[in-house]
């Protein structure tokens, strides 16, 4: 029957595991992705969950690190994301990083092949009216298209959905000069099939970061466009050019940081460091980790090259600016992520201000099981908010302050508060408050996901 079909508009992170997981509970799923039939600026290819910008999905570290904490939850409720993620992983110290190709592929033939999910390749330009669709989820994400916006713009009433988002170069590896740069993970570090040497570093003495600086802020960047002159940006993915302006030394307290890092050709220690990722499973390919930008191409190559290491680096994808979008989910959306105006409308990803792969997924799962229960009359317990998953959610449904709402991370600041003390009865700090967050959260998870 019709009216119980669930549509998921859009094909992202967020749309696909909201797909998989609301088949996997039984339901029917029409998942709609609008791509090749209408591409985007910065899409490579048609297949679903592509990565657009870095291949990281971050720390996997599910002791110390409120994503890896996600990571681990989200395995617990059987995560086509992260199962794929796992299969098509390349070395990245202690992040969990993937080939960006392979995993696109991987997650694109598991939803293809379930009986319950259907692919329309199809652009959606408005909202559905509920007679039409009575169940409905929106992951659009960052790039939902400028004729939907508008549509959801005119639905909620609210006038700014947008803020900019910049994406890394990637570079080939055997353009890089490793007779100057080395290989070599921050403090050594090693997880998931690396050495400890996953990174390739590029250093800079103390003149040549003065004189980095100094050629992005000289730079030419990309012009705005009129209509978003007064766009804000994410912190978490703001261009390097930014970074500059707000200090000179800001950038060696951000992506270029030298810390746990020894120059392996003369046992140095460098003033401050561009760090490269393997992007592909081959190691043909690495990106400039942090080097988001909005620089015009041509400058992107005069500047990058002035890296050492990189003087006759060549781009497979230089970087890039684009539109990205998001609502002020506390003040529209309920606790099951519905729109309060339109309740047979779900939104989930980034599109709801979470920020990142993991996070946007992580809701998208959610709002599959929370639409799956409510077509088969079942009633609907959220995950306790000493997890990852309920943290999140409560944040992005009434957590954050609605004046002032802007796209976050998932982190320990959003966890409910610890009640543990150490032996003095003094509250934990470091990593023992780290590890205690952890701890509880996958126990409270372990018990929810059953």
């Amino acid at each position: 029957m019709t009216d119980k079909v669930l549509h998921i508009i859009g094909g992202g992170l967020a749309g696909t595991e909201a797909a998989w997981q609301a088949a996997q509970a039984g339901c029917q799923v029409m998942l709609h992705e609008m791509r090749p039939h209408r591409k985007t600026d910065v899409h490579q290819t048609d297949g679903l969950a592509e990565l657009v910008c870095s291949n990281s999905f971050r720390s996997d570290d599910k002791t110390q690190n409120a994503v890896g904490v996600l990571h681990e939850e989200m395995r617990m409720l059987s995560s086509i994301i992260m199962e794929q993620a796992g299969l098509s992983s390349v070395p990245a110290g202690g992040a969990l990083a993937v080939d960006r190709d392979i995993f696109s592929s991987q997650v694109t033939k598991a939803l293809e092949a379930h009986p319950l999910i259907s692919i329309d390749r199809q652009e959606i330009t408005s909202l559905p009216l509920p007679d039409d669709w009575p169940h409905v989820i929106v992951a659009t994400g960052p790039l939902t298209s400028v004729a939907l916006a508008e549509s959801i713009s005119q639905l909620t009433g609210e006038a700014d959905l947008a803020f900019f988002d910049a994406i890394a170069p990637i570079i080939h590896f055997d353009s890089i000069n490793t007779d100057i740069a080395w290989f070599q993970s921050r403090y050594d570090k090693a997880t998931n099939g690396g050495n400890g040497k996953d990174y390739i570093n590029c250093p800079l003495t103390e003149d040549q970061y003065h004189g980095f600086i100094a050629n992005l802020l000289e730079g030419e960047k990309i012009s705005f466009k009129e209509f978003e002159e007064n766009t804000p940006y994410f912190d978490g993915c703001m261009p390097i050019e930014v970074m500059a302006e707000r200090g000179e030394q800001t950038l060696r307290f951000g992506p270029m940081k030298p810390v746990g890092l020894t120059n392996a050709h003369d046992g140095s220690r460098p003033y401050a460091v561009v760090q490269l990722r393997q992007d592909n499973k081959l190691g043909t390919l690495f990106n400039m980790v942090g080097f988001q930008t909005k620089l015009k191409y041509a400058e992107q190559v005069r500047i990058f090259r002035t890296i050492p290491g990189l003087e006759t680096a060549e781009f497979a994808r230089l970087g890039g600016l684009h539109r990205n979008t998001f609502i002020n989910a506390p003040r529209l959306l309920d606790e099951q992520l519905r729109l309060k105006s339109a309740p047979h409308l779900r939104f989930a990803g980034q599109i709801t201000g979470v920020e990142g792969y993991v996070e946007s997924a992580a809701i998208g799962g959610m709002a599959g099981r929370m639409a799956a229960a409510e077509i088969q009359g079942r009633q609907w317990e959220p995950p306790s908010e000493f997890t990852a998953h309920g943290a999140l959610l409560r944040h992005i449904t009434g957590g954050a302050m609605a004046d002032s709402f802007q796209p976050m991370n998932v982190n320990f600041g959003l966890f409910s508060p610890l009640t543990e003390t150490n032996e003095k009865g003094r509250r934990l700090k470091g990593r023992d408050r780290k590890m205690a967050y952890a701890s509880r959260a996958l126990k409270y998870m372990d018990e929810w996901a059953v």
